[in-house]
C-alpha cells in the first residue's frame, strides 16, 4: 500500500517541489518576457570559488563563473544599462539584492503605483526609512531599481549639467537615445495634466515647449516609462540588450562588503561579499585581466553606506564602528542632499482620470512645478488615494513596526477620517525646489547591510532654499486662481488659507505641526516638506571619485550612480542616471578596447 501511495504521490511532490524552488521561473514560463533574461537566477544558485584570490579559476558547473571582469553591485536605474553595455565585450556579474519586477503585479501598473509605495512587507520592492528630519522616504530594493517604484516621468538634465559633469556631449545625446528607443513612451496627455499646463503658461511659465525631453525654461510635456496602457517599463527591460553569454545576474543577492588586496601602494578591490536569499555567504572574485573592476550602482543611499561597510570613510567613524580602516575618506557620506517638495492639494467638483506626471513647468527661480491626481481603479487598491502625494501613501510606516497593532492601525486610519471628504476628490500642484543649498549627512546606525542608514537632509537649512519654496506657494496660488482651472475647482469660493488647511493635512510626514503654519509660508515649506526621491550626493566627484567616477584612493573600485552628483539632473533624474550607465558602459569599453570596441 505504501508502495502504491509513493507511486501516485511522487509526480506530484516532484512538481510542488520544483514550483516551490524555482517559483519565479515558473512564471516566467508563462510570460514570453522572461524569454529575454535566461541570465537571471537566484543568488544561491552561485557556486563560491574556493581558490583564493590570485589563483587559477575554472568555470563553476552550479552557477556562475569563478571570476569575472566587472562585478556591478546594484542592479537598478543605472547598474542595469551598465551591465547590459559591458557584457557586449567582457563577463559581468551583476548582483541585485531584490527580486525580479516582472511577476510584482503592484509594480507594473500605473494604477497600483501607491501601493507598491505602501507596501512594507519583506519581498516588497521597496525599503522604506524616514530620515531624522522627520521625512519619510523609500529606497528601491528590486530589479530595475528606482525606475520600478518611481511616478514615471522622463526628461534629460540640462546641457549646463553636462558640461559641469564633463561628460561628452555627442555620447551623451546617443545615450539617452539608446535608453529612449527601448523603454521611453509619448504619454496621452489626462485632463488634469493639460489644466495644469495651461495654469502655467496663464501665469507666466513660458514659453510652451511642446512634447519634448529636453530641458528648456517653460511649460512642456515630457516622456514616460509607462506606455499609453499604464504599464510600466522599467529599466529592468533594458537587459534583453544584454549578451547573455557574458552575463551573470543574480537576485535576492546582497552584497555586505568589498574585499580589498591591501599589499600594494594603494588598497585594490578584488571581490566581494554577499549573502543569497537563505541567508548562505558567498564571494565573487575579479579576473586578473587588466582593467577589471568592481563597481558600485547602489544608488545615493546604498553606495556610500556599502563604502563605509567595506572600511572606506570618515576614520573617526569607522573606528567608532569596529570597521577595519581601509581608506580614511572623511567625504564618504557627506553633504547629501534631497530636493525639498511642497504641494498644495486642489479639491475637485468630480473625479477625473488618474494622472501621475505628464506636466513640467522649468522656472528661472529655480523651483520645478508638476501635477499628480487620482486613485488606482483595481480592486485591491488602497481607497480614496490621491496619487503622488497622499495620505495613504505609508500608512503603515508613519507606524513603528514594533507598533503595528491592529489598534494602533486603525487608530491611524480614525484619525484621518478627520480630512475633509473632498480630500479624496482632488489633485496636487507639486513644486520642487531644484538646487537646494542645504545638505546633511549619512552615517551608519549599524554594521547590518540590511539596516537603513541614518540620513539627514536639513531641509530649508539654507535660506535660499526656504526662500524658494515660499515663492512656489505663491505662484501655485496665482495657478489656484486661473481661467484654466476654475471649472474643476469645487469651490468658487476657496481661499488660500482653506487650501493650506488642506493640504497641512493631506501631506503625510513625522514633522510636528504648528498652529501658524497657515499664517506663515515660510512654516508651512518647514512643516509639510516630503520627499520626491531625488536625493543624491555621498560620493562627491573630486571628494570620493575622479571625473572617470574611479575611487580616489583605490584601484579597480568605481561608483557609477546618483550618489556622484552634487544636484540632481533635470526635474526629474531617472532619465540622466539610466543614460549614465549606458555613456559609462561605453566609455569604459571604449577606453579598453579602442574603436574595436564598437557597441
Amino acid at each position: 500500500m505504501a508502495l502504491l501511495l509513493l507511486l501516485l504521490f511522487k509526480p506530484l511532490f516532484l512538481l510542488c517541489l520544483l514550483l516551490s524552488i524555482n517559483s519565479w521561473k515558473s512564471i516566467a514560463e508563462n510570460d514570453p518576457k522572461y524569454m529575454y533574461y535566461p541570465f537571471i537566477e537566484e543568488a544561491s544558485a552561485f557556486a563560491t570559488p574556493t581558490t583564493p584570490y590570485g589563483g587559477s579559476f575554472s568555470s563553476s558547473p552550479y552557477g556562475g563563473k569563478s571570476s569575472y571582469d566587472y562585478i556591478i553591485v546594484g542592479g537598478g536605474t543605472a547598474g542595469c544599462p551598465l551591465a547590459v553595455t559591458l557584457s557586449q565585450h567582457y563577463n559581468v556579474l551583476l548582483l541585485e539584492r531584490g527580486g525580479v519586477p516582472f511577476d510584482k503585479f503592484n509594480v507594473s501598473f500605473m494604477e497600483n503605483f501607491h501601493i507598491s509605495l505602501a507596501d512594507t512587507s519583506p519581498s516588497s520592492a521597496t525599503q522604506q526609512f524616514t530620515s531624522t528630519d522627520g521625512v519619510m522616504n523609500a529606497r528601491a530594493r528590486v530589479l530595475g531599481g528606482g525606475t520600478c517604484i518611481n511616478a514615471g516621468y522622463y526628461s534629460r538634465a540640462s546641457p549646463s549639467f553636462v558640461k559641469k559633469a564633463g561628460w561628452d556631449p555627442e555620447l551623451v545625446n546617443e545615450a539617452y537615445t539608446w535608453v529612449e528607443n527601448q523603454i521611453v513612451h509619448a504619454p496621452k496627455l489626462a485632463p488634469w495634466q493639460a489644466a495644469v499646463k495651461d495654469a502655467l503658461l496663464e501665469v507666466g511659465v513660458s514659453p510652451f515647449n511642446g512634447f519634448t525631453f529636453e530641458h528648456k525654461y517653460g511649460t512642456k510635456i515630457s516622456g514616460s516609462i509607462f506606455d499609453q496602457q499604464g504599464r510600466r517599463h522599467s529599466a529592468a527591460e533594458l537587459l534583453a540588450s544584454a549578451d547573455p553569454e557574458n552575463l551573470d545576474l543574480y537576485i535576492h543577492a546582497t552584497v555586505h562588503k568589498i574585499k580589498f588586496d591591501t599589499n600594494g601602494e594603494k588598497p585594490r578591490a578584488v571581490g566581494v561579499i554577499f549573502k543569497d536569499e537563505n541567508g548562505k555567504q558567498h564571494e565573487a572574485y575579479l579576473s586578473e585581466r587588466e582593467g577589471s573592476e568592481i563597481i558600485l550602482s547602489s544608488g545615493a543611499i546604498g553606495s556610500p553606506q556599502l563604502l563605509l561597510l567595506s572600511g572606506i570613510g570618515p576614520k573617526e567613524d569607522l573606528i567608532n564602528k569596529k570597521i577595519p580602516l581601509v581608506l580614511d575618506n572623511q567625504f564618504v557620506g557627506r553633504d547629501v542632499q534631497d530636493n525639498p517638495l511642497n504641494t498644495i492639494f486642489v479639491p475637485f467638483k468630480k473625479h477625473l482620470q488618474q494622472s501621475l506626471l505628464q506636466t513640467a513647468g522649468i522656472t528661472k527661480f529655480g523651483v520645478y512645478f508638476e501635477a499628480s491626481n487620482g486613485f488606482g481603479q483595481a480592486g485591491n487598491s488602497i481607497k480614496r488615494h490621491n496619487g503622488l502625494v497622499s495620505a495613504e501613501i505609508g500608512q503603515l510606516s508613519t507606524i513603528p513596526p514594533e507598533e503595528r497593532t491592529e489598534e494602533a492601525i486603525q487608530a491611524y486610519r480614525d484619525v484621518k477620517q478627520d480630512l475633509p471628504f473632498e480630500a479624496f476628490m482632488g489633485g496636487f500642484i507639486l513644486g520642487k525646489v531644484a538646487k537646494p543649498i542645504s545638505t546633511g549627512v549619512l552615517k551608519l546606525n549599524t554594521t547590518n547591510i540590511d539596516d537603513n542608514p541614518t540620513v539627514t537632509y536639513n531641509y530649508f537649512s539654507h535660506p535660499q532654499d526656504l526662500s524658494k519654496c515660499v515663492k512656489s506657494i505663491q505662484m501655485i496660488e496665482k495657478m489656484v486662481k486661473s481661467k484654466r482651472l476654475a471649472k474643476y475647482i469645487n469651490n468658487d469660493n476657496l481661499t488660500m488659507e482653506k487650501l493650506l488647511n488642506m493640504s497641512v493635512q493631506a501631506n503625510v510626514n513625522l514633522i510636528p505641526k504648528h498652529t501658524n503654519d497657515i499664517q506663515s509660508l515660510q512654516q508651512f515649506c518647514k512643516d509639510t516638506v516630503v520627499t520626491m526621491w531625488h536625493y543624491h550626493g555621498g560620493c562627491h566627484m573630486g571628494k570620493v571619485v575622479d571625473p572617470d567616477y574611479r575611487l580616489l584612493g583605490v584601484d579597480s573600485l568605481r561608483v557609477i550612480d546618483g550618489s556622484t552628483f552634487d544636484e540632481s539632473p533635470g526635474t526629474n533624474p531617472q532619465a540622466t542616471v539610466m543614460m549614465m550607465g549606458r555613456y559609462m558602459g561605453v566609455k569604459i569599453l571604449t577606453e579598453r578596447l579602442g574603436e574595436g570596441a564598437n557597441v
